[in-house]
């Protein structure tokens, strides 16, 4: 048995500091809309606080659990998210914001599938990889390949029947870098891509939202009030920032120009508030822990321990590099949070018993 570790700080520093400049900015970027909807302009800060307090919970729950006894448990968990998805689906037992059904309601507790989708994904594929390495079948297309497709394609369309097009592709990216790292066949993985592009593009093109999305990232002022008006308005407060901000609770933005400032646009109203240096300690702080948790990857015992670190510290860097290109002006707006930063309960716990099991491998790392 590899020699057991302690607990590595690192990681919980990085992840530790993001979570309160997450409770920091979720304060000042919501105050004005928590004050005009529910009179307190604590209201949004609250519910994260107590979010992240059962998170914390849960990231220690997860440290202490032996991340090697989730290897049977993944059928069960893969299981457990598809029928959660199915009944995200079902209007009597969820609801609707937006235009999407991703919330599943009980009584008055609401809770997003999806982000249990993404960990008990790459639990799943970690443990499905391993059985076929040990089978001696992970190159064959027929006994290692298509099983696998088809485990990802049932989630990516009920995820994608919400609709939540940026999960599904979050997930998708992870578990291609997991059969990547394995050593399955490129061209599988290739075939796949080319087989499924007309099929994105009439998920993207077809649907008139999204169309609009990507002809205001080319070119939003070609539509400043509409389309366009979200993105040109994160220019703003970022172009607002200069190198050190206006100061903490200083920006202008989040007081109604700014839709989904405490959401998916937080970074830009830490651009706007802490300026070019806040926005590059965040980058930094990502940078970091993914390079920490890739090096927990490296350093795993076992190959389970190694998907399962990559599989975790790859979801965290896809989604943190999406949410920050899309603030930017980098990639067509898409509606996914900061990481440990955005307001988002089931996210900010599912985060955390993420970085729990990453712990744990890291505990046991050689």
């Amino acid at each position: 048995m590899p020699k057991q570790r302690e607990i590595d700080y690192k990681i919980v520093f990085c992840v530790g500091s993001l979570i309160i400049v997450g409770l920091g900015m979720i304060y000042s970027s919501s105050g004005t809309v928590a004050g005009y909807r529910y009179d307190d302009p604590a209201h949004f800060l609250k519910r994260q606080s107590i979010w992240a307090i059962i998170g914390s919970i849960g990231m220690i729950a997860a440290m202490k659990f032996d991340y090697r006894r989730l290897q049977p448990l993944a059928p069960w968990l893969y299981i457990t998210s598809i029928i959660l998805l199915l009944a995200v689906l079902i209007p009597e037992f969820s609801k609707e914001v937006g235009g999407a059904r991703r919330w599943l309601v009980v009584g008055s507790f609401t809770f997003q599938p999806s982000e249990l989708a993404k960990l008990a994904m790459i639990i799943f594929f970690s443990a499905f990889l391993v059985k076929k390495e040990k089978s001696g079948r992970l190159k064959d297309f027929f006994t290692g390949y298509l099983p696998s497709i088809l485990a990802l394609g049932a989630c990516f369309v009920l995820i994608l029947k919400q609709p939540d097009l940026g999960t599904s592709l979050i997930i998708a990216a992870v578990v291609f870098s997991l059969f990547f790292i394995s050593g399955m066949r490129p061209s599988f993985m290739l075939g796949t891509f080319l087989l499924l592009l007309p099929f994105l593009y009439v998920a993207i093109l077809n649907v008139e939202y999204r169309r609009k999305r990507i002809m205001a990232f080319l070119d939003p002022w070609s539509d400043p009030f509409d389309s366009g008006f979200q993105i040109i308005q994160s220019y703003i407060a970022l172009g607002n920032g200069h190198f050190f901000g206006l100061g903490l609770g200083e920006g202008r933005q989040k007081n109604f120009y700014l839709p989904d400032a405490h959401t998916d646009f937080i970074f830009s109203i830490i651009g706007e508030e802490l300026g070019f240096v806040g926005c590059v300690v965040i980058v930094f702080l990502f940078t970091w822990l993914i390079y920490l948790g890739l090096k927990v990857s490296f350093r795993a015992p076992d190959s389970f321990g190694m998907y399962l670190a990559a599989g975790i510290t790859l979801s965290i860097g896809i989604q943190a590099a999406i949410n920050i290109g899309v603030a930017t002006g980098l990639l067509p707006t898409k509606g996914l949070p900061l990481p440990f930063i955005s307001l988002g309960g089931s996210a900010l716990v599912m985060w955390m018993i993420s970085i729990g099991i990453l712990l744990n491998v890291s505990e046991h790392t050689t």
